[in-house]
């Protein structure tokens, strides 16, 4: 896309803004072209992030595919610049560019792939083992992210703080960081700054470990938490 376009398609905005709500119409989609959006849903009586969106990430496409309401809320995470894209104008891009349409494909059979892993994920009974899964789930993205498989003795950082990672397995943060803290006794989880790393997060010494100890979670299972 040309300067020109991106200059005018282009809008600035401040963290919080909600750019728009579960239920309401689809009258644009959305590219992130930097800053960060949440994308949340309300489960049961509490709302939900479903997931953090980079730039380079693009939502919203899919009111516009099947005419129907929002199916989540959008919120901007942090000031951030998107490009507003309305129907006629994301129909022509998909009819005059092929390779739009190819990326929009495997962007949305990624998410499926996600969500059906999130479902899965919210599902485990047992708080120790959901947030365990979700911890090893996040960090073979990371390595993927980077290029590579990655070996069994690979250290992996996560970017995110127990808020976060609450969030994601639907538990009370304050459950979260109780189990954090006894992984972090047993050396397979380390904060960023236990680790010598800048910023918030936590750090996964041996990726290996971990699913040993996933393993060993779910063989325990029916004898209750550890």
């Amino acid at each position: 896309m040309s300067e020109q376009l991106i200059d005018r398609f282009a809008r600035d905005y401040d963290a919080g803004t909600v750019l728009f709500r579960e239920g309401d119409p689809g009258d644009f989609m959305y590219v992130i072209q930097s800053g960060a959006v949440e994308i949340r849903r309300e489960i049961g009586e509490l709302e939900r992030v479903l997931a953090v969106l980079p730039a380079g990430e693009f939502f919203g496409e899919m009111a516009l595919i099947n005419a129907r309401p929002r199916s989540a809320t959008a919120v901007v995470r942090e000031p951030s610049r998107l490009l507003v894209i309305e129907p006629r104008t994301f129909e022509a891009m998909l009819r005059g560019r092929v390779e739009i349409a190819v990326r929009l494909i495997r962007t949305l059979a990624s998410r499926l792939e996600r969500a059906n892993q999130q479902i899965e994920l919210l599902l485990l009974p047992n708080a120790n083992h959901r947030v365990v899964q979700c911890l090893r789930r996040m960090a073979d993205e990371q390595i993927a992210s980077a290029g590579g498989v990655g070996s069994a003795e690979a250290a992996v950082y996560l970017p995110v703080d127990a808020q976060d990672l609450a969030a994601r397995v639907a538990l009370p943060p304050h459950e979260v960081e109780e189990i954090l803290a006894r992984l972090g006794q047993a050396r397979l989880v380390m904060t960023a700054p236990e680790a010598g790393v800048v910023g918030k997060g936590f750090v996964i010494p041996e990726v290996g470990r971990l699913l040993e100890f996933l393993e060993f979670l779910e063989l325990r299972e029916r004898y209750g938490q550890f």
